[in-house]
């Protein structure tokens, strides 16, 4: 256990359309009536926050006993590529769109609840990934899915509409999106995995292929629904060449957390993978990462979170 006596909270306004400034603001006074001395960092952009969180940890003297994330998954990303490192633990209160790390690992999404798990102090240690574009100055750490291909576009697509409000966004990207060309021939390349011979190389096309430290992606789509968070291992999910019917049928199942049934549909665990494809982007916990050919790697127990 560890004893919680000062958080360093973050904060995004624009998390969950508006939902992220109110549970910062419900979580600062929460943590000041438990006497909890909170250091807010709110930055201008992910790289002024992800800069305000460095210095927050640099420190020794005045380092706070965790880094609260109160947002959704994209704002935990950010985080992450301070934190990882530092053995300062993370601490999650719900506030975004997807909010799939939290759920994955139990943390409630009442604010009260979640910053009751925080003071708690019961600490786990997760795994985490990391992808690495071509051409990118480093790697980004990821907590839950990177996804490529369709699914990345789709939310690339979404990230920048205004108009539908919430999860009808993202149908409206997928749509959008369908009219294009879909299977693009992709190159897997298994490094690590127990199930095949180091550096079993598959080449197909393929509508999408998501790279898994958590099962779902998306505020619950089961996109990757073995991945365990502490295996050591990322799941991989190929969605390969199919109709636009099928995808059509396929999406809503997706979207509402059932597990993909289709003979297109493959998974593979690994713990590093390599992804070649042609003009494909990359989404880390939602937010851009590139474009492929990326590698991307498991880091074992990488980071401590507060957990129930």
């Amino acid at each position: 256990m560890t004893k919680i006596s000062s958080v360093a909270l973050v904060t995004n306004p624009l998390s969950g359309h508006g939902k992220g400034a109110e549970v910062g603001i419900a979580a600062a006074n929460l943590f000041a009536a438990k006497g909890v001395q909170v250091t807010e960092i709110r930055g201008d952009s992910a790289a002024d926050t992800e800069r305000r969180v460095r210095e927050a940890l640099a420190d020794p003297a005045t380092r706070p006993d965790a880094v609260v994330a109160a947002g959704g998954d994209g704002l935990t990303c950010v985080v992450l590529q301070a934190l990882v490192g530092t053995g300062v633990p993370l601490g999650l209160v719900p506030g975004g769109t997807g909010n799939d790390l939290a759920r994955e690992l139990g943390v409630p999404e009442g604010t009260v609840e979640a910053i009751e798990v925080v003071l708690g102090g019961k600490t786990r240690g997760i795994d985490l990934g990391t992808v690495e574009a071509e051409g990118a100055q480093r790697p980004m750490w990821f907590a839950t899915v990177t996804g490529t291909g369709f699914d990345a576009r789709v939310t690339l697509r979404a990230n920048e509409m205004r108009w539908p409000k919430g999860p009808l966004r993202y149908t409206a990207a997928a749509l959008i999106e369908l009219s294009g060309k879909l299977a693009v021939p992709y190159r897997i390349e298994l490094h690590g995995s127990p199930d095949h011979p180091d550096g079993t190389v598959i080449e197909l096309p393929a509508i999408m292929v998501a790279v898994g430290n958590t099962r779902t992606y998306g505020g619950g789509m089961l996109i990757c629904p073995d991945a365990v968070i502490d295996d050591g291992l990322l799941d991989l999910t190929v969605v390969g060449s199919m109709s636009r019917v099928d995808l059509l049928r396929l999406l809503p199942a997706l979207s509402a957390g059932k597990r993909i049934d289709h003979p297109a549909a493959v998974q593979y665990r690994a713990a590093t993978i390599k992804l070649t494809a042609p003009g494909a982007p990359a989404t880390a916990d939602g937010d851009p990462a590139g474009h492929l050919p990326a590698t991307f790697q498991a880091h074992p127990r990488a980071l401590g979170v507060l957990v129930p």
